[in-house]
């Protein structure tokens, strides 16, 4: 339908809400340690957007296992439901921000999707 180039972000949640998040949605399948529900400002905890528990565990966040993960995460992407209902949240709202707890600001789940949602059509 439209371009939804421009309509997603990531952000840390530990980071402060801002006025242009528009909708925020974690895409964590785990609430984030020491993040108050009151506090973190989430529209939609979307836990089946995140990697399957054993993908996450077998990532582990660590950097030299970022590319197999990538890729067998785009493989679940290609299956989940989950997808459908942030294309839509794309094409209702200007802007989503999808919300992640990793440290590490460049190899991370909310990364790979982000990518992954770039790459498709909205709508």
């Amino acid at each position: 339908m439209g371009d939804i180039q421009g309509t997603f972000r990531v952000k840390r949640i530990y980071g402060p809400p801002a006025d242009d998040d528009g909708v925020r949605v974690l895409v964590d399948r785990l609430w984030p340690r020491g993040m108050p529900k009151e506090g973190a400002a989430v529209d939609l905890w979307l836990k089946d957007a995140a990697p399957s528990t054993e993908l996450r565990k077998e990532f582990n966040h660590r950097p030299e296992r970022f590319a197999e993960f990538s890729e067998r995460y785009r493989l679940e992407l290609d299956h989940n439901p989950a997808v459908e209902t942030l294309l839509e949240l794309a094409a209702a709202h200007p802007r989503v921000t999808l919300l992640y707890a990793a440290r590490n600001t460049e190899e991370n789940n909310a990364r790979v999707l982000l990518e992954y949602l770039q790459g498709r059509p909205a709508g």
